[in-house]
């Protein structure tokens, strides 16, 4: 079976992050993992954990993401899978943002990939802001993924 933990981060490749209240946009790249353990459960042929983690770049950002870093956790079972992570986006001011994400759909990687995601706190500036949003995406044959990714923000915290 194909490593397709992978396929559901940034977080999920996540949403960008705008400095006030409003719409956001972003795309992301993501390199195949740097490490993906998978194991197999035992219950049944074709049902396993997977754990992932790696790294993203922005490729289209007007709010000033530049990279960010997942880590995840998959259930796999046959030709679906759910999953969860964090991703920690570094701005271009070298402040973070921290992200939570939940994942779920085929393991087929000619299908699209989706995600929903939350903004939990952020540092900097961006400390106690909040957002919500969703990613779409595609994998590549490589073990790499793109998104795009849209959701709103709303500063609660220190602007």
């Amino acid at each position: 079976m194909r490593r397709i933990a992978f396929a559901f981060i940034c977080g999920l490749g996540l949403g960008a992050f705008a400095m006030a209240q409003g719409k956001i946009e972003t795309k992301w790249n993501c390199a195949k993992p740097d490490a993906n353990p998978m194991f197999e459960v035992g219950d049944e042929a074709g049902h396993q954990y997977a754990l992932a983690q790696g790294t993203c770049a922005a490729t289209s950002s007007a709010s000033g993401e530049k990279s960010g870093k997942y880590t995840e956790f998959d259930d796999i079972w046959k030709t679906m899978h759910t999953g969860h992570g964090r991703f920690n986006v570094t701005m271009d001011n070298g402040d973070m943002v921290y992200y939570t994400y939940e994942t779920s759909g085929s393991s087929d990687m000619k299908k699209p990939l989706s995600n929903k995601w939350k903004i939990v706190n952020g540092t900097g500036k961006h400390k106690g802001t909040k957002g919500s949003g969703s990613c779409t995406g595609h994998q590549h044959e490589d073990g790499g993924t793109d998104w795009v990714c849209t959701g709103t923000t709303a500063a609660v915290g220190k602007m």
